[in-house]
């Protein structure tokens, strides 16, 4: 599943709490994500799914939700991928 993956990514790169990485939390208000940081994020989610994060899909991405529906819709994920 996409979610917790991407989850899990946050999870390790940012020090987050799992229970506080929700679909609504948002990336720099709640999880404190700012620009920089995202940078890093998003080579890490380029490199797992596959998938290229433009600075135009970027700049419409707030909440991890977000990020998850993009990756979802633009990622090369394969169905039987299940870990």
């Amino acid at each position: 599943m996409v979610f917790e993956k991407v989850r899990q990514i946050i999870c390790e790169e940012f020090d987050a709490d799992e229970y506080a990485v929700t679909p609504n939390a948002e990336l720099e208000a709640d999880l404190g994500i700012e620009d920089t940081d995202l940078i890093d994020l998003v080579m890490s989610l380029e490199d797992e799914f596959e998938v290229e994060l433009p600075d135009e899909a970027l700049a419409e991405i707030v909440t991890v939700g977000d990020l998850v529906n993009y990756i979802e819709d633009h990622a090369a994920i394969e169905s039987d991928e299940d870990e």
